[in-house]
């Protein structure tokens, strides 16, 4: 099935946050992780056991496949990032969260998933290095 192209609706959020971007473009955010793979993220709530903040929010990336991967592969999570005494209210906050600060928090979860080892592509490695272009530039 081929994807859907929905204008985006900027009166319905500030674009630049988690929350804000998937009620403008009408999906989910998506990213490229430092292991090169594509990873989509949503924000999910659960409750927390606790009856102070019954309500906690966190995000869920889904990792799909390398190219044109139409399944997911596999899943990185992060711990409660905000705790409220509504589902709602959980959300809204982890909503808040720029996009910038998503893509650290994916980042993050590679690096730890990874043992703390470099998750760089050697490509981009050997880009960084200055190593010349395949055509013999630099």
């Amino acid at each position: 099935m081929a994807g859907q192209h929905l204008p985006a609706d900027h009166s319905r959020g500030d674009a630049n946050t988690i929350g804000g971007y998937a009620a403008v473009h009408g999906r989910p955010a998506a990213f490229e992780g430092t292991d090169g793979l594509s990873y989509s993220v949503e924000i999910v709530a659960s409750p927390t056991g606790e009856p102070g903040r019954p309500w906690g929010a966190y995000l869920l990336f889904v990792q799909w496949g390398r190219i044109g991967g139409t399944s997911p592969v596999g899943h990185l999570e992060t711990d409660f990032l905000a705790e409220a005494d509504t589902e709602a209210d959980a959300r809204a906050i982890v909503g808040a969260l720029t996009l910038g600060q998503v893509r650290a928090a994916l980042h993050a979860l590679i690096a730890e998933r990874a043992g703390g080892a470099p998750t760089r592509r050697w490509w981009d490695a050997m880009r960084d290095e200055g190593a010349p272009d395949v055509d013999g530039g630099s």
